[in-house]
């Protein structure tokens, strides 16, 4: 006899916790052309949704990466539709993206999704991309035009998506492989559904590869060592569910650097760490009773005397 128990759960909310509304300022998309395998999402074995979060990354054809498209967030949405009949019903994700160009690579974009079967991620004000687009049913482009009216218009390229899933807009954690980088370089075999971050939680922390050290950007790999010329100033980081991340140099207490909550999207630190010194940061990995604290990188702070024996790795 099947198992046909319920998998509803309970669904809370916490009495001041804000839920910042809109989509950030750049999208990213691609051809299904170009994807070689999907990541999935999570059934039971009556084929109902156990998760609205992808597992795994995207796998793209070799040379392929995500494109970006800014717009103005004030300007653009996504929403979400139920569309069908029981017990057939499915979600209609509808996204609709103003760029505020019309130029030739604005109109040369236009025509090529208009033609193309494609997948967008949007980047909500939380950190947590959605996806619009499934491996199951086409997804509609269409894109619009307006060169503006008189002296007090305003000029448009705006980008009209509607795409079938099976749940709305699921959330996505993996690799985003661009022309600068790799967004979530480590990827993960196991996403979040992009709530608030806790000690305890369920959620899988993600730590975005650009890190910002006396306000400039690097790229970071794990295990990596960077030699910087001069003191150390100031720390950026950003992510998703950060839980804790520290640093510690020789003769000082290990120090939690300050994550900033809900969703743990960026943690700072400012002061000032003379060279020379070897600085090792840790961050927290894992997902709630395999969590695990582990050496993400070291910096290398040496006096201006030995900046030619730097080894840099610089963002773009």
């Amino acid at each position: 006899m099947a198992d046909c128990s319920s998998l509803q759960k309970s669904l809370v909310w916490c009495q001041g916790r804000p839920e910042l509304p809109g989509v950030k300022r750049r999208i990213y998309y691609i051809s299904k052309y170009d994807i070689v395998k999907w990541p999935t999402l999570q059934h039971d074995a009556n084929g109902r949704l156990t998760s609205a979060s992808y597992s795994g990354d995207f796998t793209l054809l070799a040379d392929s990466k995500w494109k970006y498209i800014d717009i103005i967030a004030d300007k653009s949405q996504l929403t979400s539709e139920a569309q069908g009949e029981y017990p057939s019903q499915t979600q209609l994700n509808k996204l609709v993206a103003v760029h505020p160009g019309v130029d030739a690579e604005a109109t040369a974009a236009a025509a090529y999704l208009n033609n193309n079967d494609n997948v967008f991620l949007v980047e909500d004000m939380r950190g947590a991309f959605r996806v619009v687009g499934s491996e199951k049913w086409p997804t509609k482009t269409t894109v619009t035009q307006d060169l503006g009216q008189g002296v007090t218009g305003s000029t448009s390229t705006t980008i009209n998506v509607e795409a079938t899933d099976e749940c709305p807009a699921p959330f996505y954690a993996g690799k985003i492989v661009v022309d600068e980088g790799t967004i979530n370089e480590d990827g993960n075999s196991s996403q979040s559904s992009g709530g608030s971050s806790s000690g305890g939680g369920s959620s899988v922390p993600v730590y975005d590869s650009g890190v910002y050290l006396n306000g400039m950007l690097y790229n970071i790999t794990k295990g990596s060592k960077l030699t910087i010329a001069g003191n150390l100033s100031s720390m950026k980081f950003t992510g998703k569910d950060m839980t804790s991340i520290t640093y510690e140099y020789q003769g000082e207490i290990e120090t939690e650097i300050d994550v900033e909550y809900p969703a743990g999207t960026v943690a700072t630190w400012k002061g000032s760490i003379t060279a020379p010194k070897t600085i090792t940061i840790r961050r927290t990995e894992g997902q709630r009773d395999n969590r695990q604290v582990v050496v993400w990188f070291t910096i290398e702070l040496v006096t201006s005397s030995s900046s030619n024996d730097e080894d840099e790795s610089w963002g773009d």
